[in-house]
């Protein structure tokens, strides 16, 4: 099997209309029924319903928990209710790979410390497509057992889409990543 990557040249928000595409076009392609999308305000949710209008693809935005209210990255019950309204799922959840109790007494070497590093040597949307689908497994949104399109990015927007195999975040070792679509090359 020959599949093009695209590899953007700087990381951002700048790509999402691409990579949005990129990612319509192989759910099309691989009979995908379900995106996993990262949005923190409904950016992100609200160009994926625009780009996915029609197709019959579930979109599932993942948001970050409350525990990051101070910080900005909170997705206002207004800007929730539109995502809805575009028919996009909107999940709100802990994150998997960082954020919880080991970072809290500043355990750098904890496995999901260390996965999310690796993840990040890819990019940072890399780690949070793997991620925000852990969170979607979790929830019982998405299958354990059939393909879904992640897509994410670097701060804002979606730079990053990959094909894979979800898994629960005890059985980590069984997520599969099949195919990176796109991604950013440098960030």
């Amino acid at each position: 099997m020959l599949q093009n990557i695209t590899y953007f040249s700087a990381p951002g928000k700048a790509n999402t209309a691409e990579a949005l595409s990129i990612a319509k076009k192989r759910a099309q392609e691989l009979g995908v029924r379900q995106i996993v999308l990262a949005s923190s305000h409904g950016y992100t949710a609200q160009e994926a319903a625009n780009v996915f209008a029609g197709t019959g693809i579930e979109l599932i935005a993942v948001t970050i928990s409350e525990g990051y209210r101070e910080e900005g990255w909170c997705m206002t019950p207004e800007e929730r209710q539109e995502a809805a309204r575009a028919g996009v799922k909107v999940l709100t959840a802990h994150m998997s790979l960082s954020g919880g109790v080991a970072d809290a007494f500043a355990e750098p070497g904890s496995p999901p410390s260390v996965i999310a590093n690796t993840l990040y040597c890819f990019s940072q949307g890399m780690k949070v497509a793997v991620e925000i689908t852990i969170m979607a497994a979790e929830a019982g949104w998405v299958p354990t057992n059939q393909e879904v399109i992640a897509i994410a990015g670097s701060d804002q927007g979606a730079d990053t889409a990959i094909v894979l195999v979800p898994a629960c975040a005890r059985r980590f070792k069984e997520l599969r990543i099949r195919e990176i679509l796109c991604k950013p090359r440098v960030g």
